[in-house]
C-alpha cells in the first residue's frame, strides 16, 4: 500500500485546526483551490469523506475529528524536535557579537580567512549595538566601542583597536573645491558630517586650534556605517576612526586632511569569556587569539586550541 501523503495530510489538519479551507490556505500560503485537492487527495487515498460538506461550512466527521487531534499531536512533535535540533546546532555555533562597524569594515572583510583557516568551526555574527547591554549568556566573544574600558561580571575584557579619529573625506570632494581644503575653515566650507552628535568636531576644532563656529551644522548620522558611506560619495569632511577606515585610506577611497586626532580615550575592545564562565573554550580561545593575530598581521596557526 503506497505511504500516506503528507502534503494533503498537512493541508487537513490544517483545515480541522482552523475550521475552514480559506483560513488553512493563508495559514499554508497557498491558494483555497489547492487546499481543497489536497484533501479530496488524502480522501481517495483513504477511501471515505472527511468532511461533511453540507452547509456554509464543512463539518468533521467522527473519522475526520480523530484523525485530525492525532496529525495535530504528531506535526506538534515533530516541530517540537526540528526547534531542538535547530537550538542544538546554534549552540554549537561560536556567536559572535560586534557593533556594525566593526562586523563591516573589520571582522566580515577578514571572516573568510578565518574559515579558511578553521573549517570545523561553525561561526553565528550578530550585532551589539553601542551604548546598549549586551547579554553575555547568549554570545561567546563581542567587540564593543567604549570610552572607557568596559566591566562585565564573568568577560575579560582587552583592547582591540584605537578609536583615535581623523578627518577625512572623499577624492572626488577635493577635486571639486580646486584640489585642496585647508582644515579648520575649509572644513567649514564643504561642510561636516557627524557620527552621533556634534561632540567630536567640537572637540577637533577646539585640539587643533582652529576658529570654532558657533554652531556645528551638517547631518548627524546615527551609525558610523552610514557616516563612513556619506563621506564615501562626497558629502562632506567625517571624523572616522583611522582602524575602521584603513583600507579607504589605502586603496584612496578617502583622503586624510589633517593630522590632528581626537577621541583617543574611546576604543574598541574585545570581550570574552573568563575561563571558568566559558562553554567553548578551545573555539572562543582559537577565534581570540586569530583575531589578535589578524590586527597585527601575523600568522596564526590553523588549529584548534585545546
Amino acid at each position: 500500500m503506497p505511504k500516506p501523503p503528507l502534503t494533503a495530510l498537512r493541508a487537513f489538519e490544517a483545515v480541522a485546526r482552523l475550521g475552514s479551507f480559506g483560513a488553512a490556505a493563508k495559514a499554508l500560503f497557498v491558494s483555497q483551490s489547492a487546499v481543497s485537492h489536497q484533501v479530496r487527495h488524502l480522501e481517495d487515498w483513504l477511501g471515505r469523506p472527511l468532511f461533511d460538506r453540507r452547509g456554509p461550512r464543512p463539518r468533521l466527521l467522527p473519522h475526520g475529528r480523530d484523525l485530525a487531534r492525532d496529525l495535530t499531536l504528531a506535526l506538534g512533535g515533530i516541530e517540537a524536535a526540528c526547534d531542538r535540533a535547530r537550538a542544538q546546532s546554534e549552540s554549537q555555533a561560536l556567536v559572535i557579537a560586534a557593533i556594525p562597524s566593526v562586523a563591516v569594515c573589520w571582522l566580515i572583510p577578514r571572516l573568510p580567512a578565518f574559515r579558511a583557516a578553521y573549517p570545523d568551526i561553525p561561526v553565528r555574527i550578530v550585532y551589539s549595538f553601542f551604548g546598549h547591554e549586551i547579554d553575555v549568556s547568549t554570545v561567546h566573544l563581542a567587540f564593543v566601542y567604549a570610552p572607557t574600558v568596559p566591566a562585565l561580571t564573568g568577560m575579560r575584557t582587552e583592547r582591540f583597536l584605537s578609536g583615535a579619529s581623523v578627518p577625512v573625506c572623499s577624492p572626488a570632494l577635493i577635486d571639486r573645491y580646486g584640489g585642496t581644503i585647508p582644515p579648520g575653515r575649509g572644513f567649514l566650507d564643504v561642510g561636516l558630517l557627524h557620527d552621533t552628535d556634534t561632540s567630536g568636531w567640537s572637540a577637533w576644532f577646539s585640539r587643533s586650534g582652529s576658529t570654532s563656529p558657533p554652531t556645528f551644522e551638517g547631518p548627524v548620522f546615527e551609525d558610523f556605517n552610514l557616516l563612513r558611506a556619506a563621506a564615501l560619495s562626497g558629502q562632506g569632511v567625517a571624523l572616522c576612526p583611522t582602524a575602521m577606515i584603513e583600507s579607504d585610506l589605502a586603496q584612496g577611497h578617502l583622503v586624510r586632511l589633517s593630522d590632528v586626532t581626537v577621541l583617543e580615550g574611546f576604543g574598541y575592545y574585545l570581550l570574552s569569556h573568563d575561563p571558568e564562565h566559558d562553554l567553548t573554550p578551545s573555539m572562543a580561545a582559537t577565534f581570540r587569539n586569530w583575531a589578535f593575530a589578524a590586527r597585527d598581521g601575523t600568522e596564526f596557526p590553523g588549529t584548534i586550541l585545546a
